[in-house]
């Protein structure tokens, strides 16, 4: 990899940044949410399916969270808590939200949100506006985005098939007559950045991207399997490549609904001929060896910037590409 005067490659992860407190020790606090909804300091985040409320952009294109307060909010379900600010911020219309603010995300329905904001474009999915708001938004968008997926997935007790209940600030569901919990869980994936003897990265295209575009090889860790074991039968499976030397690099959650992407980076093995590289058929349609040069020429095939890939494969290439 090449040095460059740049912000250490964790920095750069947009989903990866917070500053947020999550207060573990104040979600068993009973009656937490309904004390919180009753408190004006309180700030909610409107979310509505996979988005969340924002204000509008600014002459800069930035963005924020437009973080209501408990008051004349519609009705709503699962308020979960995201805990408290560790920074001051400026909401929309200029009001000042002072350190250690608590926040709560409640979910509207479509008549709800629609009645609440009709302005669609102020409901803005994660991905569209990461790279526009702050850690500390981000962070809270993030956060809720996840939580909230949890309570989607999880209706019943994998345990018992009674129905969940909401519990500790919505950090755990348990079950309504036994009181067994069930925790949130996160899917842990490994992506690959494999570079060759002549400094090459090696990237593939799945078959489901229309058009076609290439990214980092990845796939989810195994039962009783470690990253650096993952990152090695994913690359030989969807790129018939064997690697050495992988090395953890950075992770970043993808809340789609409930990953975790670990960075990898890893050495072709020496004794394996670059050109013997093979897509599997199934997922992968093609994989490539990329120049830097060939990559400047290119930058419409890579993946978007919200995503650990082209986090990865710019520290790679040594800077920002197009």
């Amino acid at each position: 990899m090449h040095d460059h005067d740049r912000a250490p490659l964790t920095d750069r992860l947009p989903l990866a940044r917070t500053r947020v407190d999550r207060d573990d020790a104040r979600r068993r606090d009973e009656g937490l949410l309904e004390s919180l909804l009753d408190y004006e300091g309180t700030r909610v985040l409107l979310q509505h399916r996979d988005n969340a409320l924002l204000g509008p952009a600014n002459d800069r294109g930035e963005r924020i969270l437009d973080l209501r307060t408990p008051a004349h909010l519609p009705a709503h379900s699962e308020p979960l808590y995201l805990g408290r600010t560790l920074d001051e911020r400026r909401n929309p219309g200029g009001r000042i939200d002072p350190v250690g603010t608590p926040v709560v995300a409640v979910q509207l329905d479509d008549f709800e949100a629609n009645e609440l904001e009709p302005d669609q474009t102020r409901w803005a999915q994660l991905t569209e506006v990461a790279l526009s708001l702050d850690a500390l938004d981000a962070g809270l968008f993030t956060e809720a985005l996840a939580l909230r997926n949890f309570h989607r997935a999880h209706r019943y007790s994998p345990l018992t098939g009674e129905p969940l209940e909401s519990a500790e600030g919505g950090w755990v569901l348990r079950g309504r007559e036994s009181g067994k919990p069930v925790f949130p869980r996160t899917d842990t994936a490994v992506i690959v950045a494999v570079i060759d003897g002549n400094d090459r990265i090696l990237l593939g295209a799945n078959v489901n991207w229309r058009p076609r575009r290439f990214s980092l090889l990845a796939g989810f860790v195994e039962p009783g399997e470690s990253f650096e074991q993952a990152a090695a039968r994913e690359v030989f499976e969807e790129g018939g490549a064997r690697i050495v030397e992988p090395r953890y690099l950075a992770s970043q959650p993808w809340p789609f609904p409930a990953s975790l992407m670990v960075g990898m980076t890893a050495r072709l093995a020496p004794e394996q001929d670059p050109d013997s590289v093979v897509p599997d058929g199934e997922e992968i349609a093609e994989v490539r060896w990329f120049t830097r040069e060939e990559i400047a020429a290119s930058p419409e095939l890579l993946p978007g910037p919200t995503s650990i890939a082209r986090v990865i494969i710019e520290d790679w290439y040594g800077g920002p590409i197009g």
